[in-house]
């Protein structure tokens, strides 16, 4: 994103917009964007609706009621001069707003937001299979962000430990070999919101994938969340319950997901599907 120096009037009501504090006010009183705590999520763009007041004389009609105590501030919703103005953003930037803005698609993946779905449509899906864990590890927050460079760090330890990434994951299509989890080199200094990484192991390994992540986690630079997610036995009882309180993991269903999705088995008139 950037800022018109011949638009901006100084009114500041970008700044509290920016869910990562990128936007500031400089020494020459007008709006800036820090480009590196910049992740191109457009939330400014979004959130603040436009006038188009010329800034010249706006920001002396400001500057002359300042002299005599008074002040012209817009709506605190309001860019008066429409002086915010998304770039065309090029390789490797591009894919900052990629998994920051959740108005852009994923090429890898069709999905809006991160790109994934994550095990939400499983019964549909059936990435996770009975006696399986499917592990969902978002890094970053909005105040935090995450670069990719602590995303490589954390895959690779993951990969060591024979976890299995999830193909249908954007985070997976950007690393140059699943295998070693290891992330393509031009884009580890880039910047997001959030992404997340997804994996599959089976159940009697939950616990040394939890200890990997918790101790990886102690050398990044952003905060971590875990999602852990199975099957039920056929009786409906949660085998995982107790796997993750040996770990010391306080544990509670977080969701339960059926018909996410439709899908047939080829049988004619509509016979055999699922909604």
């Amino acid at each position: 994103m950037r800022i018109s120096k011949k638009k901006c009037v100084g009114c500041a009501n970008c700044v509290p917009v920016c869910p990562m504090g990128a936007i500031f006010i400089g020494p020459d009183q007008l709006a800036a964007v820090n480009r590196e705590a910049c992740v191109e999520c457009h939330t400014c763009y979004r959130g603040l609706s436009f006038e188009r007041l010329p800034g010249g004389p706006v920001r002396w009609a400001r500057r002359a009621l300042k002299m005599v105590r008074l002040r012209f501030q817009p709506d605190p919703d309001l860019c008066p001069t429409e002086a915010l103005e998304p770039e065309e953003l090029e390789w490797p930037r591009i894919v900052r707003r990629a998994f920051s803005d959740p108005m852009v698609t994923h090429e890898s993946t069709g999905i809006h937001g991160r790109g994934t779905a994550e095990v939400k449509t499983n019964d549909v899906t059936g990435r996770v299979g009975t006696g399986d864990a499917g592990f969902v590890v978002e890094f970053g927050r909005p105040g935090v962000g995450v670069y990719f460079r602590d995303v490589d760090k954390a895959t690779r330890a993951l990969a060591h430990e024979g976890a299995a990434f999830e193909r249908e994951n954007p985070v997976t299509s950007l690393m140059t070999d699943v295998n070693t989890g290891r992330i393509r080199e031009d884009i580890l200094n880039e910047k997001v919101l959030s992404c997340i990484v997804e994996l599959k192991t089976r159940l009697e390994e939950v616990p040394r994938i939890l200890r990997a992540i918790r101790k990886v986690s102690t050398t990044l630079d952003t905060v971590v969340s875990i999602g852990v997610s199975t099957r039920c036995d056929k009786d409906g009882t949660d085998p995982l319950r107790a796997l993750l309180s040996k770990q010391g993991y306080d544990t509670w269903r977080a969701k339960v997901n059926l018909g996410m999705g439709r899908r047939s088995n080829g049988m004619s008139g509509g016979k055999g599907k699922r909604a």
